[in-house]
């Protein structure tokens, strides 16, 4: 749970934005790979606020060693079914 903590901590300082919440993560072989949800831009209602996910890298010590936004969306709005 520390990394978790971590790394949304890290991401909020490197970009300045509010980083919600943790969607996905697993362990590697290089550390550890996250998916955070982070709000990039407050409207009103708050449903019309613009969020992304973040796809972040860590090192095995849980320290960030690179991140890239995977996509852009608005908060009320439910995710499309991907397939992959």
């Amino acid at each position: 749970m520390e990394v978790l903590r971590q790394a949304r901590a890290q991401l909020a300082e490197l970009t300045g934005m509010v980083a919600e919440n943790v969607s996905s993560f697993e362990q590697t072989e290089d550390g550890w790979q996250l998916e955070i949800e982070v709000l990039e831009l407050s409207r009103v209602p708050d449903t019309m606020s613009l969020m992304a996910s973040y796809e972040v890298q860590l090192d095995p010590e849980g320290q960030l060693t690179g991140y890239r936004r995977v996509r852009r969306y608005e908060r009320g709005r439910s995710d499309a079914h991907r397939r992959g």
